[in-house]
């Protein structure tokens, strides 16, 4: 009875994981084809999950060109494939770019409290999403 408890968690487990990888996945190429991208190809190999907080997805287009996706619980956003050489990389890329939006928000004169929101936002997620970048753990079988 144990045996099978166990074996249907993990069943359970890995639909729960294939799913929140799917939603992700949909939320980041979304994101390309409102700003006008087509995404194609997923990199899979160099594209990272760390579910349940983001995936950080690298796409080509139908052009060629190469993008960085990060969506999950964080703000969805993209970068030029040239701006991080691998996904460690983008998650920090991605953080030090939402810092630099909240920077500008609060400091232009008096933001109103939805910029204010918007701002800490962003610097929440900033924090989070540096801190995975940095544990060395999460980034262990990743070949440099």
């Amino acid at each position: 009875m144990t045996k099978d408890n166990t074996q249907m968690s993990k069943e359970e487990q890995q639909k729960m994981l294939a799913q929140w990888q799917h939603t992700s996945l949909q939320a980041a190429q979304k994101y390309l084809a409102e700003k006008g991208i087509v995404g194609i190809n997923i990199q899979a190999k160099e594209s990272r999950i760390l579910p349940p907080i983001c995936g950080v997805w690298k796409i080509k287009d139908n052009q060629g060109k190469g993008y960085w996706v990060i969506s999950g619980k964080v703000p969805t956003d993209a970068m030029p494939v040239s701006g991080a050489a691998d996904a460690r990389a983008a998650l920090k890329h991605f953080s030090y770019q939402w810092q630099i939006k909240a920077d500008k928000i609060l400091g232009a004169g008096r933001p109103d409290p939805t910029q204010t929101e918007y701002a800490n936002f962003l610097i929440h997620h900033a924090h989070g999403v540096y801190d995975l970048a940095n544990k060395d753990q999460l980034w262990a079988n990743v070949a440099s």
